[in-house]
């Protein structure tokens, strides 16, 4: 990948939000109140960014979608080696929209994102693992 701060810099944004999606997730699965809709949420986003960045670093075009498996595709053709973690990942994908808005859907429970937030952890740290130093945050 030649040298190209721009798109380093852009690899590094997109991770740095999907961190920030991380580090929301554990705050609010933290005691004493635990708020599982909410971090269910920001564990699919910190998916999502990370993938996005991986994308990014090596100048790949993705729409604007919040499905896993789509933006996962697009890696999994680059890296192959990404598609135990995406098969894994997928399913985050409806916590995009699930808890986001009222309704008839009962509230997630504290195993569901516990469990979310340890495999976004998994992904976000498998897709720094296959980024060069220069693209990491």
């Amino acid at each position: 990948m030649a040298n190209d701060p721009a798109r380093a810099e852009d690899t590094r944004a997109w991770l740095a939000k999907g961190r920030e999606d991380l580090q929301a997730a554990r705050r609010l699965l933290s005691p004493p109140r635990r708020l599982s809709n909410s971090a269910l949420f920001h564990c699919q986003r910190a998916v999502e960014k990370a993938l996005k960045g991986f994308l990014a670093w090596h100048d790949v075009p993705f729409r604007k979608t919040h499905n896993l498996l789509e933006i996962g595709s697009a890696c999994v053709a680059i890296d192959p080696t990404l598609q135990e973690v995406i098969d894994l990942a997928a399913p985050l994908t409806e916590y995009a929209w699930k808890f986001r808005y009222p309704g008839e859907i009962p509230a997630a429970s504290g195993r569901e994102a516990i469990s979310a937030l340890a495999l976004a952890t998994k992904v976000f740290k498998t897709v720094l693992s296959r980024l060069p130093a220069k693209a990491k945050i």
